[in-house]
């Protein structure tokens, strides 16, 4: 086992190294290329750097709280996958305090990509990064201290919910009660920046309890998946791939009722290249069909804005007989299956819950 881990540790540093060597090297200059620039705070002319420090003292310095290290202030439990920075620093803060060390968490409510105004820069699309702001203005956080290092870090944690299906008799509740620790497991991996000092790594690594094989230094931000969000803010569908309707079959092109088109023969419905509305479409009838008496289905997933969970509480308060089977380890969605399981069962529905095994979405 421990061979295969070591197998797997070193293909997945070749990929997270290979990652940002795509977005360093060759997306972000062709992003530039086309006047989408993402500038580092050392690039920043006056009046960006005037608009930026305002963002900070405006919106983020209100909403963080450093935490100095010291015998009275241990290292604070950082939540899984959250965006951290670690400080190093010199001197004595505002009450006397000496501490060579200082965590910064930053809430999940912070932008971590942040445009500037269009008026500001050259490029028809200018963004910062917020670890890019920290960096600059980290040192207002500190009165009377000198910042000597500011280093991003990220850990991510085991989230596995530790439920044993056989010998645990009320699954819900067992699960429901590990939910809230599921962002508090053990650590298996810390992200940090490259230009990380070793002295600060090693105490990162010590604080959770992890090895060299752990560590992943990169050279960007800890997250890439928050740039998933810069494509809706730039309007150039001529660098976008051209958006994907699925299709509506034959049989049900024309009619207004699914049942009507049932009757008429067996639909394929062929996802994701065919729409899925279909059947939220014959859901939705079956809650007001008079000749609809009863309405049985499997959730495995169903997320916080289910348009198919709630058609089945109307159907139920409708008085149809619905019974559902509720997958309870559906990974990460099980606290949402649960609420709509509640309210299903608080409007008189059948919920069944279980491990369903095969996954039925």
């Amino acid at each position: 086992a421990r061979e295969v881990y070591r197998l797997v540790s070193d293909e997945t540093h070749a990929i997270v190294k290979e990652q940002y060597a795509l977005l360093n090297d060759e997306i972000l200059p062709l992003l530039a290329a086309e006047s989408i620039r993402f500038a580092k705070h050392a690039e920043w002319n006056v009046a960006q750097r005037e608009w930026i420090s305002d963002f900070f003292f405006r919106e983020v310095m209100p909403v963080i709280t450093p935490i100095g290290l010291d015998p009275s202030h241990p290292f604070p439990r950082v939540l899984n996958k959250s965006l951290n920075f670690a400080v190093e620093l010199e001197g004595r803060d505002a009450f006397g305090r000496s501490s060579g060390t200082a965590i910064v968490q930053t809430p999940r409510v912070l932008p971590r990509v942040i445009r500037l105004p269009r008026e500001l820069g050259k490029a028809e699309y200018t963004f910062v990064f917020l670890s890019s702001i920290l960096h600059e203005f980290v040192h207002e956080l500190f009165s009377g201290m000198k910042v000597l290092g500011c280093y991003q870090f990220r850990v991510t944690r085991n989230s596995d919910l530790f439920v044993d299906e056989e010998e645990v008799k009320n699954l819900r509740a067992k699960i429901q009660g590990e939910l809230p620790q599921r962002h508090f497991g053990d650590a298996v991996r810390l992200e940090v920046a490259n230009s990380c000092s070793e002295t600060m790594t090693q105490f990162l690594l010590r604080q959770f309890n992890l090895t060299e094989s752990d560590l992943f230094r990169v050279a960007g931000p800890v997250n890439l998946v928050r740039l998933m969000q810069v494509p809706d803010w730039v309007v150039r569908n001529d660098l976008k791939f051209p958006p994907f309707t699925p299709d509506i079959p034959k049989a049900l092109q024309k009619c207004h009722s699914v049942f009507d088109s049932i009757r008429g023969g067996d639909i394929l419905l062929h996802h994701p290249y065919q729409s899925f509305n279909p059947v939220i479409e014959l859901l939705e009838q079956a809650t007001t069909d008079p000749q609809v008496v009863a309405i049985k289905m499997t959730v495995y997933r169903t997320g916080t804005d289910s348009v198919l969970m709630q058609s089945l509480l109307r159907a139920t308060q409708n008085g149809k007989e619905v019974t559902v089977v509720v997958e309870l380890m559906a990974r990460f969605d099980e606290e949402a299956n649960i609420g709509w399981a509640t309210k299903l069962e608080e409007v008189g529905a059948h919920v069944v819950y279980g491990v369903v095994g095969y996954k039925t979405h």
